[in-house]
């Protein structure tokens, strides 16, 4: 059973996710035929804190292949922790792939003052709210870290392109949802939306033969 605390449901194990993905498949039986094709679904869990949310930034708007590339790079260069960032230069952000901006948006995020300890007890959209003030973090950042670095089982990136061309297969859409849409149809799968999401990835990845999520 996943953990109840005043923020919610937290996916801690694999015995979380295929507990949101048996109440997923109840509830809709789209979810079930999803299921039956992609399979057990996979944890994804990260540890929490800066490097996790640099990994978020890095992986904004680049093809998965791309983002490991870059952070390949980065670790063996000793920029993926908050005191390698602080101690770079912005040449030598650059020279491991980071485009000019997101090379601003690493410093920014060192400087930020973020208590990452402390987000871990707050709800969901007080996590998100905190992050998006940040320079650089958006909403699919901040709820992509709020999904696997601190394990909400409620949250949902609807801005997400894979998740929007998941749900459009899935669900015999004829165009694929913008992100209010999308966010709209998410509400009738809480209170598993994080798991929602990973059956949406790994069902565009299996019918597409498509990168979804790092």
């Amino acid at each position: 059973m996943a953990a109840e605390i005043s923020v919610g449901r937290i996916i801690e194990s694999l015995d979380c996710v295929a507990e949101g993905a048996a109440w997923l498949s109840a509830s809709d039986a789209r979810f079930a035929q999803a299921l039956t094709v992609v399979g057990a679904l996979p944890l994804r869990r990260h540890a929490d804190g800066f490097t996790a949310l640099l990994d978020a930034i890095v992986g904004q708007q680049v093809s998965v292949a791309s983002a490991n590339a870059i952070w390949a790079r980065m670790e063996a260069a000793g920029v993926v922790s908050f005191d390698g960032v602080l101690a770079a230069t912005d040449e030598e952000l650059r020279a491991v792939g980071l485009s000019r901006q997101k090379a601003r948006y690493a410093k920014v995020l060192a400087g930020s003052g973020i208590d990452f300890m402390a987000l871990r007890g707050k709800a969901d959209e007080a996590v998100i709210a905190e992050l998006v003030a940040v320079p650089g973090i958006g909403r699919w950042t901040a709820e992509i870290y709020a999904m696997f670095a601190l394990g909400r089982a409620d949250v949902f990136a609807p801005g997400d392109l894979a998740l929007q061309e998941g749900a459009k297969l899935l669900f015999g859409l004829e165009v694929r949802p913008s992100e209010k849409v999308l966010r709209g149809m998410a509400e009738a799968w809480s209170p598993w939306r994080s798991v929602a999401a990973r059956v949406l990835w790994a069902y565009y990845h299996v019918v597409k033969s498509r990168e979804g999520i790092r």
